[in-house]
C-alpha cells in the first residue's frame, strides 16, 4: 500500500477495485472509511480499548497511595538495599511480597527516634515494650502464608501496623486485633493517613481473634503464644494457612506453620528459631 504523499501509479481497475482506491485515497486524505465488521481497523480498534481497559484495571492501589502521601516515595533506595541484602539473599522469593516490602515505607511505622534505623536487620521499639519486626520476618511470615489478591487475613498483634500494610499490599481485607489500645490508635492514625482502607484494627484480646469477620484465608500472629489458640483455630478456613510464634521448651520459640485441610484437619510444621515479644491476656491464664 502507498504511504501517504506518494505518487499514485497508473493503472486500469476492474470494478471491483474501485471502492478499494476510494478507501486509499479518503485514508490519504486523512479520513477513514467506516470498519468493516470482522476488519483488520475494528480489530485494531478493539484490542487498543482492551489495553486501554487493561490499564485501568491494572492500577494498583500502590499507585494510588503513592500520590496521596509522600512517604512512598521516600527512602526508596534503602529498600530496595533492604529486599535484596536482607530478604531475597535469604531465600524469600514470592514476587508479590517482594514488592510490598519494595513499597511499604517501613519508616512511617516507627518513632521518629528510630526512623535513621527504619530498614537495618533487626526489630526496632516501637513503645510500650513492643517491637516492629525485623524485614526478614515480616516477608518469611508473610511468603509462608501465601496470599492471593481475594485473601481475608487476620492479624493478631497490630503494633505499629507496618505488618497489616504488607500483607495489604497483596490480600484483599487485613482484620488486626491489637490488646494494647494506645497502638491501636497509633497504627490506625498511620494507616489511615498513608491509605490502607482495606486494614481494619480493632482494640482487643488477639486470643479470641475476631470472629465476627471470619472465618479467614490466613492468620497471622505477631506475638508468641504458649499454644495455638483454639478460637484461632476455628476462625481459620479449609485449606487455609495460619503463622505464629509459639513457645517451646527451654524457652526458645518456634514460628510455627498451620495448615487445615479441606476435611478441617490440622498440620503442624516449624519454620524456625525466632524471638518475639510474649501474647499477653487470655493466654497468660491457667488453662
Amino acid at each position: 500500500m502507498a504511504t501517504h504523499g506518494s505518487r499514485p501509479v497508473r493503472s486500469r481497475m476492474r470494478p471491483g477495485a474501485i471502492g478499494l482506491w476510494l478507501a486509499m485515497l479518503l485514508v490519504g486524505l486523512g479520513g477513514s472509511p467506516p470498519p468493516e465488521k470482522g476488519s483488520g481497523c475494528a480489530g485494531r480498534q478493539d484490542a487498543e480499548a482492551d489495553a486501554k481497559r487493561g490499564l485501568e484495571q491494572d492500577a494498583s492501589p500502590v499507585d494510588e497511595r503513592a500520590t496521596r502521601h509522600p512517604a512512598f516515595a521516600e527512602r526508596t533506595e534503602e529498600r530496595e538495599h533492604m529486599v535484596a541484602d536482607q530478604i531475597e539473599a535469604r531465600e524469600v522469593h514470592d514476587p508479590n511480597v517482594l514488592r510490598a516490602m519494595r513499597v511499604v515505607p517501613r519508616h512511617a511505622f516507627i518513632p521518629e527516634s528510630q526512623r535513621p534505623y527504619a530498614y537495618e536487620d533487626r526489630a526496632l521499639p516501637i513503645g510500650q515494650d513492643q517491637t516492629i519486626s525485623q524485614p526478614y520476618i515480616v516477608a518469611l511470615m508473610t511468603e509462608t502464608l501465601a496470599l492471593e489478591p481475594n485473601s481475608v487475613v487476620l492479624e493478631i498483634g497490630t503494633g505499629s501496623g507496618y505488618q497489616a500494610a504488607v500483607c495489604a499490599e497483596i490480600a484483599r481485607e487485613v482484620y488486626s486485633v491489637e490488646i494494647i489500645e494506645s497502638l491501636v490508635a497509633s497504627a490506625a492514625q498511620t494507616l489511615s493517613k498513608l491509605g490502607y482502607v482495606d486494614v481494619h484494627v480493632k482494640a482487643g484480646d488477639g486470643y479470641f481473634g475476631w470472629s465476627e469477620k471470619g472465618p479467614f484465608d490466613a492468620i497471622i500472629g505477631t506475638a508468641a503464644a504458649r499454644d495455638v489458640p483454639a478460637p484461632l483455630i476455628q476462625q481459620l478456613k479449609p485449606r487455609g494457612r495460619m503463622i505464629l510464634p509459639v513457645d517451646s521448651e527451654f524457652g526458645f520459640q518456634h514460628l510455627i506453620l498451620v495448615t487445615k485441610d479441606p476435611q478441617g484437619q490440622l498440620h503442624y510444621k516449624k519454620i524456625l528459631p525466632v524471638r518475639f515479644v510474649p501474647m499477653t491476656g487470655r493466654i497468660q491464664q491457667p488453662q
